[in-house]
């Protein structure tokens, strides 16, 4: 979609175009982040562009434990972290270091859809583990799914696309579970948590972390969406301190992170969020992007659950094929992407991280295709 929307803004002109395809963040960076790089700019620091330990820069990795610790309860330090590109760089650490060839992941629907790609890249499959009508996953389907082979559970919370939080009742459940299955299998199966949206909530929702449901699991997270750094490809993992191979794990990581090309973090940002762990970009103005599709889309009479994060919609299709549908809203130079791409057909994916142009003139558009099709 992202490329179509290319095209069609050559034709037509980008300004009769309204994509809301994809998640790229729109609000710039806290202005801490320009002080700060300014300050480095101006007066660097000898060696500030050297290698360091494949882990990350100490000093930053402590300062990631310390606004854990004081999130979760839980004595993280410096030893729990691993610095990544990305989220992205970040799940493909994970996987490479716990996957064997031939084992298996779920991956709870709507889902991103690059889980595959990243399964696949280290010899692993994933499984799909359904949702409800909230977009919550159907846990009394997972023992049906788990095998001898299952070795983790994605879980995506703020869920792109839905926007859904999971609560700590779905949370300990899948915890649970999880641990009924180890016993019944003999191995270990961790809950990995891709949460790059996790300071992006609405409506003081409570966010709820996976370390307080099982000891098996990590988080694989960035800075893409809470500092708009999408573009500078700085994240992490965090290990549960509480769980017994999680030096075997760091080390596990650590080199995945060199052989797979990584080999560390961008020196620079890793510099800066040093002293950005309690920045965020300005919340607010995403709520009020939220508010005004969700009101709008609602009185055209879309179905359409109110996401609790991230910056993303996910209303039901008017009519049962999406892509049909999508295609339609294209025409009518709209453009949002299928949710059969994220494992849940009939919906589809609304991208509101964008200028007050595009979100309040891609209102008719949806309105036109809405009112074809009654």
């Amino acid at each position: 979609m992202f490329e179509e929307g290319i095209l069609l803004k050559s034709k037509i002109g980008a300004d009769k175009v309204y994509d809301l395809s994809l998640g790229n963040p729109i609000f710039e960076p806290p202005p801490k982040f320009l002080e700060l790089l300014r300050s480095y700019v101006e007066t660097p620091s000898s060696g500030l562009h050297r290698y360091m330990p494949n882990a990350g820069l100490p000093e930053t990795r402590s300062a990631i434990a310390q606004s854990i610790s004081k999130e979760t309860g839980l004595s993280f330090t410096k030893e729990d972290i691993v610095m990544t590109c990305g989220a992205g760089g970040a799940l493909n650490i994970i996987i490479k270091t716990l996957l064997d060839p031939g084992d298996e992941i779920v991956v709870l629907a709507p889902y991103f859809a690059e889980y595959f790609f990243y399964a696949d890249n280290h010899g692993g499959k994933c499984v799909v583990l359904d949702h409800d009508s909230n977009f919550m996953p159907n846990l009394d389907m997972l023992e049906d799914i788990v095998n001898e082979k299952t070795k983790m559970v994605i879980v995506n919370s703020p869920n792109n696309p839905s926007g859904a939080v999971y609560p700590k009742s779905i949370l300990d459940g899948l915890g649970k579970i999880i641990k009924n299955l180890e016993s019944k299998y003999g191995r270990d199966i961790f809950i990995v948590s891709d949460e790059p949206y996790r300071k992006i909530i609405y409506d003081d929702t409570a966010y709820n972390h996976v370390f307080s449901s099982h000891s098996n699991t990590i988080v694989a997270t960035s800075h893409s969406k809470d500092l708009g750094l999408a573009g500078e490809r700085i994240g992490y993992v965090a290990v549960n301190p509480d769980n017994e191979n999680k030096d075997e794990i760091i080390d596990g990581l650590t080199f995945s992170n060199r052989v797979l090309g990584f080999v560390n973090a961008p020196a620079l940002m890793q510099h800066l969020i040093t002293h950005l762990q309690n920045e965020t970009v300005n919340i607010q103005e995403y709520k009020a992007n939220r508010d005004f599709l969700w009101e709008n889309l609602t009185e055209i009479g879309y179905e359409v659950i109110k996401p609790q994060g991230a910056f993303y919609m996910f209303p039901k299709s008017p009519i049962k094929d999406d892509v049909i549908y999508v295609n339609k809203l294209r025409e009518n130079n709209v453009l949002v992407v299928p949710g059969s791409g994220f494992g849940s057909p009939g919906y589809f994916r609304i991208s509101y991280c964008v200028d007050k142009h595009t979100l309040h003139n891609c209102i008719q558009g949806f309105r036109k295709v809405f009112r074809d099709y009654s």
